[in-house]
């Protein structure tokens, strides 16, 4: 109950923010959980764009504050990946895995997009 509180806040807190990208709104693109397999249990996510569209769909990563978070994207077209509040942008070379890592030392909902197709990829709730 408590966490089913806790994703409530979380999706209020973003929402009052501002609109979020299509990608949000179209089926299939639900809040689950996108990760892939965690390397020594720190949070992992592999995620792959193709076609314009994000795999597995856009959801989110729970972390906990001082956690190293791992991302490894790969797109189909050339862009930029950008997590938002911690001011990380990677190039993405089409067909080409681009992998950043990083100190997860801040609280709140930060997205994880591309700037060229305005795609979100994930969302990381650090707690």
């Amino acid at each position: 109950m408590r966490r089913v509180a806790a994703l409530v806040a979380v999706v209020l807190l973003v929402t009052g923010c501002g609109s979020l990208p299509e990608t949000h709104h179209r089926p299939g693109t639900g809040h689950e959980v996108a990760t892939g397999a965690p390397a020594a249990g720190a949070p992992h996510a592999e995620i792959t764009i193709s076609g314009g569209k994000v795999t597995p769909p856009s959801g989110w990563l729970e972390v906990k504050r001082g956690q190293t978070v791992t991302l490894t994207v790969t797109s189909d077209v050339a862009d930029e990946l950008h997590v938002h509040g911690f001011d990380i942008a990677r190039e993405l070379e089409p067909g080409k895995a681009a992998g950043i890592s990083f100190e997860a030392d801040m609280t709140g909902v930060f997205q994880v997009e591309t700037h060229e197709s305005k795609l979100v990829l994930i969302q990381l709730a650090v707690t």
